[in-house]
């Protein structure tokens, strides 16, 4: 369970700070957007269920 939380903790951050010298490009559009852009809005989503993920794996933990 440690590591799951650990690679869902730095899963965003290497999207991030990894994936922006790969995705640095205007083109291909993706969903009328530049895709640096859809690359950077998908890393907030990504973000957003990796802490979610976290809190139903610690809310379980709790229960029992």
């Amino acid at each position: 369970m440690r590591v799951l939380k650990i690679f869902l903790t730095l899963l965003p951050f290497a999207w991030t700070i990894g994936g922006v010298a790969f995705a640095n490009r205007i083109r291909p559009f993706v969903l009328g957007l530049p895709f640096l852009m859809f690359w950077i809005l998908s890393g907030i989503l990504l973000s957003f269920l990796c802490l979610m993920a976290m809190y139903k794996i610690d809310s379980s933990r709790q229960k029992h």
